[in-house]
């Protein structure tokens, strides 16, 4: 938690084995780290792409879930064992699009990840403590990309 280091995380938050606690699991953590605010919106919602020739299709698991290989996206289109989980991840990725266009705070964007994935998983729980607008730091200190192709 060395204040003097900027990190800007990245991860595959949509896999095959992401679960809906796990996935709630990961946003506390987020909180616990102090990341928040260091978290592109887009980590909320990106999913595993899985390209011609991977790996992963030598696991069973994986190749009941692909679908027939999609020429224009160049990848084998999955749907996760929980429908609830896809349904999740097609909501962030709606409200990461619109959080861009509203323009809000890194906090506020967490809310509503959190607030969608707690939904989900038909949990009421208030997003955990330790999350003020107060403790945002200059944008300056916190890396953003903002290309267009990051998305």
């Amino acid at each position: 938690r060395d204040a003097g280091i900027a990190l800007n995380p990245t991860f595959v938050t949509f896999t095959p084995w992401t679960m809906l606690e796990g996935y709630i699991e990961f946003l506390r953590t987020l909180v616990d780290l102090g990341l928040v605010n260091n978290m592109s919106a887009v980590q909320y919602a990106i999913r595993l792409l899985i390209p011609s020739g991977s790996k992963l299709l030598d696991l069973v698991e994986v190749r009941d879930l692909v679908e027939p290989f999609d020429d224009r996206e160049l990848v084998y289109p999955w749907r996760h064992p929980d429908p609830a989980v896809d349904i999740l991840s097609d909501r962030l990725i709606s409200i990461v699009e619109q959080a861009q266009v509203d323009d809000l705070s890194r906090i506020e964007i967490f809310n509503e990840v959190w607030d969608a994935a707690n939904e989900a998983a038909d949990i009421d729980a208030a997003p955990p403590a330790g999350l003020h607008t107060h403790d945002i730091p200059d944008p300056a200190t916190i890396p953003y990309l903002t290309e267009p192709w990051y998305c």
